[in-house]
């Protein structure tokens, strides 16, 4: 199945007092990839940046760089593509290997290898592989063991905003039970990481649909985050532990990393006196 979306994504910030610089950082473009293309993106800045440059990442993500220099107490940031998603078809025959099997080796590709290891936000303390044996016994089915796994925290953590921050660690997470979707991909990247597998943080729009009957609603969708895994062929499954789902045409991938603090949507330094800020952000996945 294929689908296309418009996605707008609108972050607005409004400071007490003028800010007399904004330097600012984002990944807003989605990632042309084997099943993904985006077919047009764009970007919008309120003031008018003195400086705008775009480039691509170690990761191979694009990313934008803006420099605002006139005064100013509220800055506007607007994203908006549209792209074009196809659902995902692994080898049934690679996802029925066993897990140990899909571990990468030191003469892989080096940035695979990369996605074994801890980073700042992703540590691997004993209780994470505890956790991370309750799915992955030997011998069994990556498949299988990528579902529990997935299973296990949807049902065993909390979805709750405000339990955690975007500093919070793995750590953190385990010890609230609780957090947010960045929080579980956190999670589940720690336990493949923590048995030798190589697993990333993915960094996207994930579609919502109404209940039949009831018009879609604009501005409720939110960027998302979720964990992809590496299988035996090179390949990556992608999988949300905060749906207790494997991804597919519904999620639109922007950027990955080895957690959140390498894919931010945005961040960036102000220059202000303001001892108050506030932030608000809408996304909107609408269906072409």
């Amino acid at each position: 199945m294929v689908r296309r979306y418009r996605i707008e994504h609108r972050t607005v910030y409004r400071y007490s007092d003028a800010v007399s610089a904004s330097f600012g950082r984002g990944y807003l473009k989605p990632r042309d990839l084997p099943g993904q293309r985006c077919l047009q993106h764009s970007l919008s800045i309120e003031p008018v940046p003195s400086d705008v440059s775009h480039g691509v990442d170690v990761y191979g993500n694009d990313n934008s760089y803006f420099h605002v220099t006139d005064s100013h107490t509220e800055l506007r940031v607007v994203g908006l593509s549209d792209v074009e998603v196809e659902s995902p078809n692994p080898d049934p025959a690679v996802l029925a290997q066993p897990w140990e099997r899909a571990r990468p080796s030191t003469t892989d590709d080096a940035r695979s290898v990369e996605f074994t290891l801890s980073s700042p936000l992703v540590q691997m303390p004993v209780p994470i592989r505890q956790y991370a044996d309750g799915s992955f016994w030997p011998g069994r089915p990556i498949i299988d063991a990528v579902n529990d796994l997935n299973h296990r925290i949807h049902t065993e953590f909390k979805y709750q905003s405000g339990a955690t921050s975007v500093s919070s660690t793995v750590s953190d997470v385990l010890e609230a039970k609780a957090g947010v979707c960045q929080d579980f991909a956190h999670v589940a990247i720690a336990c493949l990481r923590a048995i030798g597998l190589a697993c990333r943080y993915v960094s996207g729009y994930l579609a919502t649909y109404p209940p039949p009957g009831k018009p879609r609603m604009i501005g409720v969708d939110a960027s998302h985050a979720w964990a992809a895994v590496r299988l035996s062929d090179s390949t990556w499954l992608s999988f949300d532990p905060t749906n207790d789902t494997l991804a597919d045409e519904r999620y639109t991938t922007v950027a990955w990393g080895r957690d959140y603090d390498d894919v931010p949507p945005l961040r960036g330094v102000i220059y202000t006196d303001a001892d108050e800020n506030k932030m608000d952000v809408s996304v909107d996945v609408a269906p072409l």
